[in-house]
């Protein structure tokens, strides 16, 4: 029999499953994911140390009395510091004008912003140039920005009540008077970031098809009735994500209350942001802030639900 023959008549064994390579191994094996991994670790190693962490770690704190750098010496008091919440009037009241300055700041500068980007959304010479000076507040800093208004506002020297004096009107302490302080920080923060939800408008309203538009001014619509019933309805998704983060950072508020009041004058400006920083870092009361953190977080939390319940309630009503 010939050396070819007996190859012929040889018969494979089984065939043995490959030997796949370790997790590792096909880790480093890919040079397009190791990329991709080192790329994302800076950011993902702040993610986890500096949010992730501190998450958890007050979530530890609020089930305890820790007021010194004792980490493990912390007496554990259960529930006791969301009972005490319960009763604590002054939190309340910084939660209750944290909800006033909300519903005030987040409709008034979504109509402002909106009327920004139906101004700018033109196609003029130097067009950008507006866009940009309408932008440039948010990109400035809050303490120039804080400067600049509590001279504007100022009762003796401010500018604002020069104008008044002219018409014969009384000056104003805006920001030493409980009934204008609270007005007085949502004008502020309006102006301030009011050119990044332009922005966003500016977005919504560049993507909304100009054939219906066209076809709306062929029908007679005026253009307050375009905006009305075509603009308007097409901007959904766009008011939604504004509302939806304006009440988000209408909760989460702080730095004006902290550099242009100080909470004052009386309480009238204290929030619950501000609140929390001063029970952690006036009081030293770590436990207790921790708590009313994850209290406000339970009403955002609550509050972003309704939102999104009643958006998905709107979408089905209008395919149904």
């Amino acid at each position: 029999m010939t050396t070819v023959q007996l190859r012929e008549t040889r018969r494979p064994g089984p065939s043995r499953p490959p030997v796949r390579p370790g997790l590792w191994r096909r880790f480093w094996g890919r040079s397009n994911e190791r990329a991709g991994y080192l790329f994302i670790l800076p950011a993902s190693a702040h993610l986890v140390l500096f949010v992730l962490i501190p998450i958890v770690f007050s979530l530890y704190l609020s089930f305890h009395e820790w007021s010194t750098p004792g980490f493990l010496g912390a007496p554990f008091v259960g529930l006791q510091n969301y009972l005490d919440l319960l009763g604590d009037a002054p939190f309340w009241h910084a939660m209750q004008n944290t909800a006033v300055y909300t519903l005030l700041s987040v409709p008034l500068g979504m109509a402002v912003s909106l009327a920004m980007a139906v101004a700018v959304n033109r196609r003029l010479p130097g067009i950008n140039v507006f866009r940009a000076v309408f932008f440039l507040p948010v990109i400035t800093s809050w303490v120039a920005v804080s400067v600049v208004w509590i001279t504007l506002l100022s009762p003796d020297a401010g500018l604002l009540n020069y104008f008044f004096g002219l018409v014969r009107l009384p000056r104003q302490a805006w920001l030493d008077s409980p009934r204008w302080a609270m007005l007085a920080v949502v004008v502020i923060t309006i102006w301030k970031g009011a050119g990044f939800q332009m922005v966003i408008w500016l977005a919504g309203l560049q993507s909304i098809p100009k054939e219906l538009l066209e076809a709306a001014e062929i029908d007679g619509a005026g253009r307050w009735r375009t905006f009305r019933h075509v603009t308007l309805p097409l901007l959904f998704p766009t008011t939604f994500f504004l509302v939806v983060t304006g009440v988000i950072g209408g909760f989460q508020v702080f730095t004006p209350m902290y550099v242009i009041t100080e909470g004052g004058p009386m309480g009238a400006t204290d929030v619950a942001v501000f609140h929390i920083y001063q029970r952690a870092f006036k009081e030293f009361s770590m436990g207790y802030a921790s708590a009313q953190a994850w209290v406000l977080f339970a009403v955002i939390f609550a509050a972003t639900l309704i939102q999104l319940w009643y958006a998905r309630r709107r979408g089905e009503s209008s395919l149904g």
